[in-house]
């Protein structure tokens, strides 16, 4: 008895990403949060080379939001994303964003 029985594609991409999921669990919070850190690190690095300055909150908060655009249509298909992990995105989105609203002054948008 393997291992690992690698998928076949015979029944669809969905199925591939399903077998991987089951045989190693921490495969979609590591890619979400892979994204989520790709985005922040490099936008940031990016504006702090450019203007001199980076904006953590306005980064974080486009980080998160392009995170739950990415982990949403996973819950479509059964087995890919925990409720758990959901739920983390979406506070972290939530917390994220606040923290964008709340870190700007009343005469800038």
């Amino acid at each position: 008895m393997p291992i690992y029985e690698v998928p076949t594609s015979t029944s669809g991409i969905d199925n591939i990403l399903v077998d991987t999921v089951n045989a190693v669990p921490s495969f979609t919070p590591l890619l979400l949060l892979f994204i989520f850190l790709v985005i922040l690190i490099g936008g940031a690095t990016k504006q702090k080379r450019r203007i001199g300055t980076a904006d953590i909150p306005m980064w974080m908060t486009l980080a998160s939001v392009c995170t739950l655009m990415i982990a949403l249509p996973l819950t479509l298909t059964t087995g890919l994303i925990s409720l758990t992990t959901l739920v983390i995105v979406v506070t972290i989105t939530i917390t994220s964003g606040i923290w964008f609203f709340l870190d700007r002054n009343r005469n800038e948008i």
